[in-house]
């Protein structure tokens, strides 16, 4: 039997587009029973609209790593216990594939390395943000190269936590990147590259006063503050409330906001005030930075 565990994910952590994310404490687990006949089950806090044929993402990416390496498919038994939500900017889709391929290579005798099990992901998420912290864990920056992704784990186990809001509301990546301009001027350019560039400083040297001004993006999340009521607003409100930094996570409409133990709780309760006032059910999560990214246990 194979079990592996495999960390919710926020990306872009504003300025970041596509490239900065990190690993939360918040798990899915696949479990994998070898010889037993093809069955996969569910558990967890999140079920529905999980399916449990084959054309379920685990399983999917599971039998495409065995044709990459020209491995039979055997027959397994999956139960999966989801405790990520899906469709909110957490990575869940992430979660799966790199859960998928890390048991899959195991069931084959581990022919990929973890940096080539990254390469796998990024080809069928089609951006590397997620995965990269989902597979190594901590605060990681995606380079694109001419040999594909270079991951690098910018902060193992940085002392923050992280606070998520989790609007009621459903929001596919493909609609969230669709409202996004096909072009940005130089100007927009320019901010979030040098934003960016403080966010990576201020994870690397701890400094996280800079957080607020680091976190701070031109490119995408405004544009998306069309489509989930109250955004600008409620990522204020973290701020006022203490929080180092705040952003959109991933493509939404979940809310990220980075801050120390004890303002924790503060800064929750002051992001869902937002969403009341907006007449928007949500939720909170208090997490640490997860430090190992998927694991065998």
């Amino acid at each position: 039997m194979i079990r592996v565990k495999i960390p919710a994910t926020s990306a872009n952590l504003g300025p970041g587009f596509d490239c900065l994310g990190l690993a939360l404490q918040l798990h899915n687990t696949i479990t994998v029973e070898a010889n037993r006949p093809f069955n996969i089950s569910l558990g967890g806090s999140y079920r529905d609209g999980i399916s449990t044929d084959e054309s379920n993402l685990v399983w999917r990416t599971m039998c495409h790593l065995w044709q990459l390496i020209g491995y039979p498919t055997p027959s397994v038994a999956l139960t999966l216990e989801n405790h990520i939500p899906p469709a909110r900017g957490l990575g869940s889709s992430s979660a799966a594939i790199v859960g998928g391929l890390v048991a899959a290579n195991l069931l084959a005798s581990s022919p990929y390395s973890k940096d080539e099990l990254l390469q796998v992901a990024n080809a069928i998420e089609g951006h590397p943000d997620n995965v990269t912290p989902a597979l190594y864990g901590g605060v990681t920056l995606s380079i694109p190269t001419s040999d594909g992704i270079l991951p690098r784990v910018l902060a193992r186990s940085p002392k923050l936590r992280a606070v998520v809001v989790i609007p009621d509301l459903l929001l596919k990546t493909e609609k969230a990147r669709g409202i996004l301009p096909p072009h940005v001027s130089r100007n927009e350019a320019v901010f979030n590259i040098s934003h960016a560039g403080l966010l990576i400083e201020s994870f690397i040297r701890e400094e996280y006063t800079f957080l607020k001004e680091g976190m701070r993006d031109v490119l995408h999340q405004n544009q998306r503050a069309v489509l989930i009521p109250g955004l600008l607003d409620t990522l204020e409100a973290a701020l006022q409330a203490g929080a180092y930094g705040a952003a959109l996570s991933g493509s939404g409409p979940t809310l990220l906001a980075l801050t120390e133990l004890e303002l924790e709780q503060n800064v929750a309760h002051s992001m869902l005030d937002v969403f009341n006032k907006h007449e928007i059910h949500a939720e909170s999560y208090a997490l640490g930075i997860d430090s190992e990214g998927a694991k065998v246990i």
